[in-house]
């Protein structure tokens, strides 16, 4: 019996050894074929990150190396540099840098993106390179030598060596990237150079886009925690303010602020507040939504209702998002009949009673002031020749917003159709040219209709 049983397990386990060291073998292949490939797009990500970077240098060179009134040549050569700079980036992104510190050069090339867009897309006719441009210029291409020699250094040492990147990765996710590789060794030298670049004159638009932004720039005097749970208090309507906790965060950062909490049925509600002038950024009410009940129009009303409630007065609808059970709304104040959209603020409705549950007011708190506005060069009527002549026009208004270079202008609002879908084009009223343009999403459409 048991020689029969043998006889039948025998051939059967022996086909299960088989197949197991087969099935192993197969697992092996594909797994060294993903690492293969893995390899290879590192390498190729690398080496290409230094070619770009040996054309960006090379196509700065010859900018600086035309005539200073070859405006045309200017534009195209910056259009040029701005290309091989997002390829750069582009690069960066595709390589195992995650856990490894090179901000300050990804920081540099976005600068330097931005610096050649901006200067490229501007009428360079009306307004050639400046002299401080110039100097920029010449720095960059100074800077973008040494990054370039340094990326070189290390692409010779990849290849003579060959360096694979599985290693760079794995020696990063085991937190290993403290012992000696030459290729994060290299991308944290290159860091460090950068870092310690002295500060280049990016220009005002430049700046003004990288420029940190935080509650420190607001106007007022500090406030206190008492201060803070009066305001609370106040704002939702609480008789005992000793029911609200409040605490602070980031206490002597710029970015010290408040937080003030109060405990009810249902859910808790959070309000932030800056520590400097107790302006309102946030508020959540932290309670669950139910079945959808209300609409989007009696949902507007409510949030229009709740901004008048709380010193928010004068304040125009301009977008509209439906999340489910809730609908984000967004508000800008109005100067006269222009309508502020740096200013802008969000509420947030529950669409089951159309209660605001939420409301963003950050942007609003930084940048909310009194402005002085001047009247429009041209007539709404000459602007809009500008429009594509299929664009079915449904409304015209006033906006002040700002442009790629961070600048305020003055604007006529179109709101229209055009390839089946509804559009909001800004037109600067001083030159008629087309500032920006807003695809408005569905829920818009039909609050425009």
């Amino acid at each position: 019996m048991y020689q029969r049983l043998s006889a039948i397990l025998f051939p059967v386990m022996t086909l299960l050894f088989v197949g197991s060291i087969y099935w192993g073998y197969q697992e092996l292949q594909e797994k060294n074929s993903i690492l293969i490939k893995a390899e290879n797009q590192y390498q190729r990500a690398f080496h290409e990150l230094s070619y770009n970077m040996e054309q960006l240098h090379d196509q700065l060179g010859h900018t600086l190396a035309v005539n200073s009134t070859s405006n045309n040549y200017h534009r195209k050569s910056l259009v040029n540099v701005w290309r091989l700079t997002s390829d750069a980036q582009g690069k960066i992104n595709q390589l195992p840098l995650t856990l490894l510190p090179f901000n300050k050069t990804e920081d540099f090339l976005a600068r330097i993106a931005s610096f050649t867009y901006r200067t490229a897309v501007r009428d360079l006719n009306k307004e050639p390179l400046t002299k401080d441009e110039y100097e920029t210029m010449k720095t960059l291409y100074a800077k973008s030598e040494e990054i370039t020699k340094d990326l070189q250094g290390m692409q010779s040492k990849v290849l003579q060596n060959n360096l694979r990147w599985m290693d760079v990765e794995s020696a990063l996710a085991t937190e290993q990237s403290t012992r000696d590789n030459t290729i994060i060794d290299g991308f944290k030298m290159v860091d460090k150079k950068v870092e310690a670049y002295p500060e280049i004159n990016w220009g005002p638009s430049v700046s003004a886009m990288f420029e940190r932004r935080s509650i420190t720039m607001l106007s007022g005097t500090p406030v206190t925690a008492q201060d803070i749970q009066q305001k609370a208090a106040q704002f939702l309507g609480v008789s005992d303010p000793g029911r609200i906790k409040v605490a602070e965060n980031g206490q002597s950062t710029e970015y010290a602020s408040f937080t003030a909490t109060l405990e009810r049925e249902g859910g808790h509600v959070q309000l932030d507040y800056s520590k400097k002038g107790g302006q309102l950024l946030r508020f959540m009410d932290h309670r669950a939504i139910g079945a959808k009940s209300v609409g989007l129009s009696e949902a507007e009303h409510k949030a229009r209702g709740f901004l008048d409630e709380h010193g928010f007065a004068s304040m125009t609808a301009v977008s509209y998002d439906n999340y489910g059970d809730t609908a984000n709304i967004s508000f800008v104040p109005k100067q006269g009949n222009v309508l502020i959209y740096p200013d802008k603020l969000t509420v947030k409705v529950g669409l089951d009673n159309g209660d605001v549950v939420g409301m963003q007011a950050e942007q609003y708190a930084l940048e909310h002031k009194e402005r002085k506005l001047s009247k429009p060069t041209m007539s709404e009527a000459e602007a809009r020749k500008v429009l594509n002549p299929e664009f079915k026009l449904m409304k015209t208004r006033e906006a002040l917003i700002k442009n790629e270079l961070s600048e305020e202008v003055l604007c006529y609002e179109y709101t229209g159709r055009i390839n089946g879908h509804l559009y909001r084009i800004f037109v600067n009223a001083d030159n008629g040219i087309e500032e920006a343009i807003e695809k408005i999403p569905g829920m818009g459409e039909k609050q425009e209709k």
